[in-house]
């Protein structure tokens, strides 16, 4: 049960003042392992001041303060949408927007959020985002007679961070320390009657530090990812189907020259990839066909997706959201498995959404003998508005 009260106070047309209480409660299953990301006693989520007006044509602003930040691409970095406490940062932003470009630079500590006392939150000052992102619109065009709407996304996301992802797996074990990545980045996106698309890539570099030495290993790691697909708009279902591409390279285990594995350690959408979240997006190739109808358009969608998933490095782990997987055998082969999944989200009126996921991971004869299990998994949200 996750419960957000906020304020919103503008104070004419140039200041704003905005305010996020949290509350989390979780129950359940001993064995699920409900930590502070799923349980928060009440505490600020967000609290920040804007000062917004016109200049060189541009309608700019600046934001300081405790905030949600989502201006990045969602299987990149997103909002923590599984567990209860979603990710906020402290710092500021400056941002300038004309009619047909805008322009964003930050700079952001990560919340603390492990406090059980009320009002307790502080900055993980040894956790950063910082960067710049540009989002231009592409001139229309036509392709087979229909006007295409599109937008072209460039940008840098400075990360550091210290914890289960920043490792480096080893035959036995892994090597902890303090990863710092760029990341330089593109997306391509738009829309026509019948079509839609998206194609991203993305390269990182920086270095992991072994915790306690002062040795640096450098990182080169990249990642695509494209959607393209075909909605028949006339049909009162709007189907849509298409095909997902995904590739995040990996590294070989070891300590062995550059860290190849590519990291995404700020929750990019769940949704996206895996629901299951067993399969973090390091060191994969997946392929999946997506199939989705609105029946009802503005009250119902649906969306089927079934992934299939290698290794992208044969000799490098297998990734979950906390880390790389162990296994009491040694496992062969590329070949991960296969995720069926669905969602069903219902408007059911203005205030009240009902959100359904549902998958299952069906993993690999190859990571069964290495000791890996299948494993189901499902999610329902209700979220009432007001």
């Amino acid at each position: 049960m996750r419960n957000l009260y906020g304020a919103d106070l503008h104070l004419g047309e140039h200041v704003r003042l905005f305010g996020q209480l949290i509350n989390a409660d979780a129950a359940g299953w001993k064995g699920f392992g409900y930590n502070t990301t799923y349980r928060k006693r009440l505490d600020l989520q967000q609290a920040f001041i804007e000062f917004k007006g016109k200049l060189a044509g541009a309608q700019t602003g600046f934001m300081f303060g405790r905030q949600q930040f989502l201006d990045a691409p969602s299987y990149v970095l997103y909002n923590r949408e599984t567990p209860n406490v979603p990710l906020s940062w402290n710092g500021g932003r400056i941002y300038a927007i004309w009619p047909n470009i805008r322009v964003d630079a930050f700079d952001f500590v990560q919340t603390k959020t492990d406090a059980t006392l009320m009002f307790h939150d502080t900055e993980d000052y040894g956790t950063r985002l910082y960067g710049g992102d540009i989002t231009a619109l592409v001139p229309q065009f036509s392709i087979g007679g229909e006007t295409v709407h599109s937008f072209l996304d460039i940008f840098y996301y400075g990360y550091r961070y210290v914890g289960s992802l920043s490792v480096v797996p080893l035959a036995a074990g892994s090597l902890k320390g303090t990863s710092s990545r760029g990341n330089v980045g593109f997306r391509w996106y738009g829309t026509a009657a019948s079509f839609e698309y998206s194609f991203g890539g993305l390269y990182q570099d920086g270095t992991f530090q072994k915790s306690g030495s002062e040795h640096k290993s450098s990182v080169q790691a990249y990642s695509v990812n494209t959607i393209v697909g075909y909605r028949h708009t006339p049909s009162p279902l709007h189907p849509f189907i298409g095909v997902q591409a995904d590739l995040y390279s990996g590294g070989a285990d070891g300590t062995n020259g550059p860290v190849r594995t590519y990291m995404a350690p700020f929750n990019p959408q769940t949704n996206y990839l895996d629901t299951t979240t067993y399969i973090q997006p390091s060191n994969l190739v997946s392929l999946s066909p997506v199939f989705s109808v609105t029946p009802w358009k503005g009250f119902a969608s649906i969306q089927f997706k079934v992934p299939f998933m290698w290794r992208e490095n044969a000799d490098g782990a297998i990734w979950n959201s906390s880390g790389p997987y162990t296994f009491s055998k040694t496992y062969h082969g590329g070949y991960i498995g296969v995720v069926p999944q669905a969602s069903l989200k219902l408007q059911l009126n203005r205030h009240l959404t009902w959100q359904i996921y549902g998958a299952r991971f069906m993993a690999s004869n190859g990571l069964h003998a290495a000791g890996g299990k299948s494993g189901s998994y499902a999610q329902s949200n209700v979220v009432f508005r007001f």
